[in-house]
């Protein structure tokens, strides 16, 4: 049996698409049983609740042979340090009560700093909490960039023509796409070849700019020439907020972006498995689709 939290979620979606289709036993948990109806058939289990409830949490966790574990993203949360602290005390202590022996977790590059990262602090005290559950073999996954955070894009891409964040246009960064994250994190869960604390980082086949993800998409949606705009981070942070995100979140997604301009988040390149996705496979068979699909606000 395999337990994934956030079975619902851009990676542990995936991730129970793919155990499911190869004959895995799951339990899936998410906090709404709504969405986790599709997925439940004669070898998934669903478990809707919430990951700040240990208690919920041991019953999903119990007789599980592996658990793929990560905080659970809520743009809208007040204080985002003291939720992803809450639910990774709740998922350690569940871990530890329903005595697991194998987890994968998602985690981030930069997961290695405590402080000056964003929302990437949260998962740097995540590891460490998994890190010190003894009798607990953790693979960590510090993935880096997930090329579906261009598809929040969309809305200003139909509105201003253009793409623009916080990052600088012309700092390389090493895109992945959540379905090569998924493959790798499924296949290790079924496999339990980790032992100890093992940090793995994953990368896509090659690292691009904003300014070149940009010119990619823009030809790919019949845009030549798009322009990306740096926007100074008072205005990002406005704009976050005005996108619904709490203005907690929202600083905490800016200082994650100053991080990488002034590059605080590495990897360690000798420790990086390449995955396959390139970013123009991702923008014909993800952005492309999503971008047609999207009506003007």
């Amino acid at each position: 049996m395999i337990t994934i939290v956030g079975a619902t979620g851009n990676v542990g979606g995936k991730i129970a698409d793919i155990l499911i289709r190869t004959g895995e036993r799951v339990r899936l948990t998410a906090r709404s049983s709504d969405r986790l109806r599709s997925f439940v058939g004669k070898n998934a289990v669903a478990y809707a609740g919430d990951a700040m409830n240990a208690e919920f949490l041991v019953k999903a966790f119990r007789a599980s042979d592996a658990v793929f574990t990560l905080i659970p993203p809520d743009p809208r949360v007040v204080r985002f340090l003291q939720y992803a602290n809450k639910i990774g005390e709740s998922i350690a202590r569940a871990l530890e009560i329903a005595k697991v022996k194998y987890v994968v977790n998602l985690s981030s590059y930069g997961a290695e700093l405590p402080e000056g990262t964003g929302p990437i602090v949260g998962l740097h005290n995540m590891e460490e909490r998994l890190n010190r559950i003894k009798g607990l073999n953790v693979l960590h996954l510090r993935a880096s960039y997930f090329m579906e955070n261009l598809l929040s894009s969309i809305d200003l891409i139909k509105s201003n023509g253009m793409i623009g964040n916080a990052i600088r246009g012309d700092f390389k960064i090493p895109f992945i796409a959540t379905r090569d994250i998924a493959v790798y994190a499924a296949d290790h869960l079924v496999k339990r070849d980790f032992s100890g604390v093992t940090v793995q980082y994953l990368r896509g086949p090659r690292d691009l700019s904003m300014i070149e993800a940009t010119e990619i998409i823009g030809r790919r949606i019949g845009k030549p020439g798009m322009s990306y705009v740096m926007v100074p981070y008072n205005d990002a942070e406005k704009g976050l907020v005005a996108r619904g995100l709490s203005p907690d979140m929202s600083r905490t997604y800016i200082e994650m972006s100053k991080a990488f301009n002034e590059s605080k988040i590495k990897s360690e390149r000798a420790k990086e498995f390449v995955t396959k996705t390139s970013f123009e496979t991702f923008c014909d068979e993800v952005f492309v689709p999503a971008y047609t699909q999207k009506k003007v606000a």
